[in-house]
């Protein structure tokens, strides 16, 4: 395991500083869910939940998330983003919805904050905007599934 980049040799929290990295294209994706009743999701499908468009809206959330990472992690650095894609997915097998964020970039640090939380967001903004149907919807498995680019190369997660 590799020593925490966040402290400083006396323990305190830091902002990294990248600005000796070279800059180059970076990429995160990142997944979470939302199980429902089953009720809940095909309200949902329908479009009918009572504050509109919940995929279309959890989209937007996560896609303005992921730009305000910054404001919301207290060491993350703020980054030029070139690409945001949130996709959020109906899941019978769940019940509920799949949310996955890629995020792009070319900068000297990597993109998973930004992906992870569009995924979180985007998960939050389903819950407030159903939770009227369902208040036992629960957000989870939230993960870094892939990252691209910077010094550590390609990383996967484990199937």
């Amino acid at each position: 395991m590799t020593e925490l980049t966040h402290l400083d040799s006396s323990g305190a929290a830091r902002m990294v500083d990248v600005s000796e990295k070279p800059s180059t294209s970076r990429e995160a994706l990142a997944e979470g869910e939302v199980v429902m009743a089953r009720e809940t999701l095909e309200l949902i499908r329908s479009g009918n939940a009572k504050k509109g468009d919940v995929l279309g809206v959890a989209r937007i959330a996560g896609i303005m998330a992921s730009k305000r990472t910054h404001e919301l992690i207290p060491l993350c650095h703020p980054l030029m983003i070139s690409k945001v894609e949130v996709e959020v997915t109906p899941d019978d097998t769940l019940p509920g919805l799949r949310v996955t964020a890629r995020v792009k970039v070319a900068g000297q640090t990597g993109v998973e904050m930004e992906a992870l939380t569009a995924v979180s967001v985007a998960c939050l903004t389903i819950y407030d905007m159903a939770k009227a149907a369902d208040r036992g919807m629960r957000i989870g498995n939230i993960r870094l599934l892939e990252k691209q680019g910077g010094r550590s190369g390609h990383w996967r997660a484990e199937a």
